[in-house]
């Protein structure tokens, strides 16, 4: 048995004056980082034409974000114990809008590409560090479930006005000020970081984990780089076996690590034997995919189906995000009294409904009639589900074990969007390719997406069963 060499100084907390300054940081910088994972996209022509991309090496422009931002979340999480979320924060932030800078300057592709890379490695030292101000700093139930509810509404307003604001900036400027907008944005964020986090000491004299930050991050960049790549290629191709299999050997090499060998382990294995965490997570990967139906998928449906421009798309979806804004602050301000089971019980019964609506949609179906009702229900779901699932994954956690948990929580999330992405992209193209022997090209799609709101229904209630297992609200 070994014994820990932390010394745990006693941190320096703000002002309840104050505390609004740094939940307002904290939802900032997650807005920043979910928003650039997707404001490229509607700019991706414009990039192509000006720095000369192939069609594989566009792809990466989006991809070097979300391959790096997956990868070294847990790496991120831990840095954040170890070494304070104010610098952790600070350095993120520095990195982020200076790969920002590097690539709305940028001339070459390979350029763009190696300052998005970084941009997502940037991201991955932000996003734990949030959270984990989060819950250094918000210890009351209510107060904390009020930060989890803006903390998680500020990340979905930020994915749906990726389209938005990627559309109105290539259209009004030029595709470069989607990234050098972060540069002045980022600069006001450390000062502010600066400013209401000087006192953060995290007092740990722990050395970083190298083997397992090797491994750990390596895995997890390899499995999601496999998996992305069957978007190109079939699943049983080398391609994607090949560094799926590699990233699956690095992650059991990281747990053998992590359980036998590291004295100070980069992913505390004990943290599992919390209930809250290891089904919280467990939900969090399912949820991934649900998030990725919603938002991507119904996007597609409206352009591809409806024939709406990606800015008219942008403004369908923008009820529900709304909805989901409204939703999410109430039901984190409602947690403590109600219980995390109840409200996800709640949120996959309105997953069931509303994509089982919305996989009925047609190609000649209306707008209001079929798209607007089941994402407004599915966005109830989304608010209902995300901060509480977020909340349940950190609560019960040692304060000096904050970052590695919200490194993991945001870690599930994101590698169950990217596998989600990729199983229900499969599924979507081969059911389309099945319905486009008798049927027109826009029936087939809506064939396709309408198997994708079947399959993402199911993944709610495979939610919905293991949310039985969470911990029974506490009394008194």
């Amino acid at each position: 048995m070994t014994t820990s060499t932390s010394t745990a100084t006693q941190r320096t907390r703000p002002h309840t004056g104050s505390t609004w300054l740094l939940l307002a940081l904290a939802c900032a910088c997650q807005f920043m980082v979910i928003l650039d994972a997707s404001i490229v996209n509607v700019a991706l022509p414009s990039v192509r034409e000006d720095l000369g991309f192939t069609p594989t090496g566009l792809a990466w422009v989006v991809n070097g974000y979300l391959l790096t931002f997956a990868g070294f979340m847990l790496l991120g999480g831990r840095a954040a114990d170890l070494f304070g979320p104010r610098r952790m924060l600070v350095a993120g932030l520095l990195l982020f809008s200076a790969s920002s800078l590097v690539g709305g300057l940028a001339t070459a592709a390979e350029v763009l590409v190696a300052a998005r890379v970084a941009q997502g490695v940037g991201a991955a030292m932000m996003a734990p560090a949030t959270l984990a101000v989060i819950n250094t700093y918000f210890t009351e139930p209510q107060a904390r479930g009020r930060a989890f509810g803006a903390w998680s509404a500020s990340g979905g307003v930020g994915g749906m006005a990726g389209a938005l604001a990627g559309g109105a900036i290539t259209t009004g400027l030029s595709w470069r000020w989607i990234f050098l907008i972060n540069v002045p944005i980022g600069a006001v964020l450390i000062a502010v970081a600066m400013m209401s986090l000087a006192g953060t000491r995290t007092g740990r004299r722990e050395s970083l984990d190298l083997a397992g930050a090797v491994t750990g991050t390596a895995g997890l960049a390899a499995l999601v780089y496999g998996v992305m790549q069957s978007t190109d290629h079939g699943w049983t191709s080398v391609q994607v076996v090949g560094p799926a299999v590699a990233g699956l050997l690095l992650l059991v090499v990281f747990t053998v690590l992590e359980a036998r060998f590291a004295a100070q382990p980069m992913m505390p294995l004990r943290l599992f034997s919390i209930r809250g965490v290891a089904v919280s997570n467990s939900m969090l990967l399912l949820f991934g995919g649900i998030a990725i139906a919603m938002w991507y998928f119904t996007s597609l449906l409206l352009q591809n189906v409806l024939g709406y421009s990606a800015l008219q798309a942008g403004l369908g979806q923008t009820p529900a995000a709304v909805t989901f804004v409204v939703i999410a602050r109430w039901a984190a301000a409602l947690l403590p009294r109600a219980g995390a089971r109840p409200l996800v019980l709640a949120g996959c019964a309105c997953f069931l409904a509303g994509f089982g609506w919305l996989a009925q949609a047609l190609a000649d179906s209306g707008y209001l009639t079929s798209v607007l009702g089941p994402t407004l229900l599915i966005a109830v779901g989304i608010g209902l589900t995300f901060p509480t699932l977020m909340a349940a994954a950190t609560a019960d956690v040692p304060e000096g074990d904050a970052g590695i948990i919200g490194g993991l929580a945001n870690t599930a999330s994101q590698v169950g969007g990217s596998v989600g992405l990729a199983v229900l992209a499969t599924a979507a193209s081969a059911r389309t390719a099945t319905e486009g022997g008798g049927n027109s090209p826009t029936a087939a799609l809506a064939a396709g997406y309408g198997l994708v709101f079947l399959m993402a229904a199911g993944l709610g209630l495979a939610i919905a069963v293991i949310s039985l297992l969470l911990p029974r609200r506490r009394r008194g």
